[in-house]
């Protein structure tokens, strides 16, 4: 314990030099990372290896674990997409000269140590170092034992650019993975400033009720779509389909297709793209009434509504008009993407207005709600909860504020 308590204080220690870096600097190392990447495709795919032999390929987290070099191609990319953004620190929000002259700039400056609890998802590694470098930040990572190969190979990576140009490497350090050093990370008050944990709903829920430093809650997506009996019906096939299909690992992938009640003779029609892409559809009653009989398709079962699959699976759930839908929606819901199809401008703005999620859409697939798809470049986690940051956490919600004030001499009475 004491050695993770020197590895918190040299990150916070260490994360105080950032802040003196230039833009140039920082394009000119996230620049090269994205070239090393890709150059050690060879190396990060023979580690990534090593953690895939170790997990079952029908894990849903199998996919998320994988990498490939079209995935090492992209991680590249967005490594560079996140260099050409502007820099989110500095920037004055709020300026005002008082009546005795004080003058109050309030300016936005890092968070200081970001702690990240992940699972399964070495792209991560590469992601949040790149934002929480942009950023200012310094970095405490967790990944789970089922990455451990992935990770390191990927943070053996960053040091070396990071160390290249002169920067302390020991701004940016990876845990062991074990549960000691998740149980020091989550204790770590006074070193580590927030923490983020990206993964499962119980390894959110886990985090939320152990830590002693201030969580922001991300990932766990249950998400809907409710197809609208105005709904064009190509544009909802279409979207159900890629909703669900487009990557079902992922927390913005659909969960519930909730169907108004007239639809019903055209629900075997929706679902063909499902079932021809191998997605099994757990059913309600009156959906199952008018479907046919198929080894894809069995009844539904309390259960499947709140669960967030992540895989090819889906529940439906048949309602009687809009409120049904969003009082499904609201009882069921995580909070992270909710998507209504309807050619109802009516029922179009109510669901947009009344629906609490962090992303609400009309007639889109639920596949956009990622900080890529959004122009923030990479994404740290889509944070599910409503204090300080909503939705995709991009670079400028990796930072706060402080409060810059210049005086003659003025003195308070």
């Amino acid at each position: 314990m004491n050695e993770l308590k020197t590895t918190f204080q040299s990150v916070q220690k260490s994360s105080r030099k950032l802040a003196a870096i230039s833009e140039d600097q920082v394009q000119t190392i996230l620049s090269d990372l994205a070239v090393l990447a890709v150059e050690e495709i060879p190396f990060l795919l023979a580690e990534n290896q090593k953690d895939l032999q170790k997990m079952d390929p029908e894990n849903p987290m199998y996919d998320r674990l994988l990498l490939n070099e079209a995935r090492i191609q992209g991680i590249a990319k967005e490594i560079t997409q996140v260099k050409n953004l502007p820099s989110p620190l500095g920037i004055a929000l709020e300026e005002k000269t008082l009546e005795n002259g004080l003058q109050l700039t309030k300016i936005t400056v890092p968070l200081g140590v970001i702690g990240i609890i992940y699972e399964a998802r070495p792209n991560v590694t590469f992601d949040v170092f790149s934002l929480a470098l942009k950023s200012g930040n310094g970095l405490v990572l967790k990944g789970g034992s089922d990455a451990d190969f992935s990770n390191r190979a990927i943070l053996s990576l960053i040091h070396q650019i990071v160390k290249k140009h002169g920067l302390p490497i020991e701004a940016f350090q990876l845990l062991p993975a074990d549960r000691a050093a998740t149980k020091a990370l989550l204790e770590a008050v006074g070193y580590v400033d927030v923490i983020i944990p990206r993964g499962s709903q119980g390894l959110i829920d886990f985090v939320r009720q152990n830590a002693k430093v201030p969580v922001i809650e991300t990932g766990a997506g249950i998400v809907h779509t409710y197809v609208d009996e105005t709904a064009d019906l190509k544009k909802a096939r279409q979207i159900i389909h890629n909703s669900k299909t487009r990557r079902p690992s992922v927390c913005n992938s659909l969960d519930c297709l909730i169907l108004h009640e007239k639809l019903l003779p055209s629900l075997q029609d929706l679902l063909e793209p499902l079932l021809q892409s191998g997605v099994q559809i757990f059913a309600d009653q009156k959906a199952l009434e008018v479907l046919p009989s198929h080894a894809l398709i069995q009844r539904a079962e309390e259960s499947h509504f709140g669960t967030e699959f992540l895989s090819l699976k889906i529940a439906i759930k048949t309602v009687a008009n809009l409120e049904e839908a969003m009082d499904h929606i609201a009882n069921y819901s995580s909070k992270h993407s909710e998507a209504i199809v309807s050619e109802n401008p009516k029922h179009i703005q109510r669901f947009l207005s009344e629906v609490d999620a962090a992303a609400v859409y009309a007639n889109a697939s639920t596949a956009f709600t990622d900080g890529n798809q959004f122009g923030l470049g990479a994404e740290i986690g889509i944070s599910t909860q409503k204090l300080h940051a909503r939705g995709p956490m991009a670079l400028r919600e990796l930072t706060s504020y402080k409060w810059i004030i210049r005086g003659e001499g003025q003195i308070r009475e």
